[in-house]
């Protein structure tokens, strides 16, 4: 079993201790400013049974349940938070890369503990937070919750992730918008490598639901400089049949300008539809970044 302290330093906890995050449009069950009560539980609406698992609470079981069926089932609350938030982590192939200046980290790795932090943040909050891992498909999802040891669900789930495979953003998006009944703040960790007119027209199917949108575009610095000098095999991380030995002076102008337009679109589509992109580079520490990010929004700004 994975432990919190191997994706989540302390010094990173302690760096998260009084930031609070704060949606700007009103979702469901929040209140605007500070919350106005804490979270006192488990509310006393019944939701629905579930099969017990190793690591389950036991104070949960239905023992009354186990007498007539002689199984074991978790009773489950539906939980009254301020918040409900969702964090979707992109674990495609492209997310694999780790160029020179990233200290061994890889764009995924940076994303996974990224997540660790913003889930430690809502649990010490008391809002309840979820999360789903994805690559050309949704691999996994796990609901809101808002319960202590909820925070060690997420973190196992996270160190088993593996980035590989294709992604299409729009599409995993348009299916999570179906899962998703409740309004919320849905936080996306991701390259954004893909179709940005799918992309966007997905994200406006979330904000048409009401979900306010928070998207971490994760960067290695090596894709936004593009550094390299000398004959170069470059080799896609979503596809090994698909590599190219080039001579990087040849196409740099070109890669500099159409980055520069992909990020102009990405832009301006979450401009559009009142989308905070926040970009992110694995050379800096995301810890910095994200507190940073947090403390302008506590302001209001």
């Amino acid at each position: 079993m994975a432990h919190v302290s191997d994706v989540l330093s302390a010094g990173d906890i302690a760096r998260f201790s009084n930031l609070q995050v704060l949606a700007r449009s009103v979702v469901e069950g929040f209140c605007s400013g500070l919350h106005r009560s804490p979270h006192k539980g488990f509310s006393v609406e019944f939701k629905e049974h579930r099969s017990y698992v190793p690591g389950d609470d036991i104070r949960t079981i239905d023992w009354k349940l186990f007498g007539k069926t002689d199984r074991l089932y978790i009773r489950e609350y539906e939980e009254e938070t301020n918040l409900r938030c969702t964090i979707l982590l992109d674990s495609s192939g492209s997310m694999k890369y780790s160029g020179s200046r990233s200290n061994g980290s890889t764009k995924h790795d940076y994303a996974v503990r990224t997540a660790a932090c913003l889930a430690y943040l809502m649990l010490q909050q008391q809002d309840s937070v979820g999360l789903v891992t994805f690559d050309k498909k949704v691999r996994r999802y796990i609901p809101p919750r808002a319960r202590p040891n909820h925070l060690q669900v997420i973190i196992n789930e996270l160190q088993a992730q593996k980035p590989e495979f294709e992604t299409e953003l729009g599409d995993v998006f348009h299916e999570m918008v179906a899962k998703m009944h409740r309004r919320g703040l849905v936080i996306i960790i991701s390259d954004l490598f893909g179709d940005v007119d799918r992309l966007m027209k997905s994200l406006a199917q979330f904000r048409h639901a009401n979900h306010e949108i928070m998207i971490f575009q994760i960067w290695d610095p090596d894709e936004l400089d593009f550094p390299f000098r000398q004959w170069t095999q470059f080799a896609s991380l979503e596809s090994a049949a698909n590599r190219h030995l080039v001579d990087p002076a040849q196409i740099r102008r070109a890669y500099l300008e159409k980055l520069a337009q992909y990020r102009d679109q990405v832009t301006k589509g979450c401009n559009r539809h009142r989308i905070s992109l926040v970009p992110m580079t694995t050379d800096q520490p995301h810890a910095d970044s994200l507190a940073a990010y947090l403390a302008l929004r506590r302001k209001g700004r």
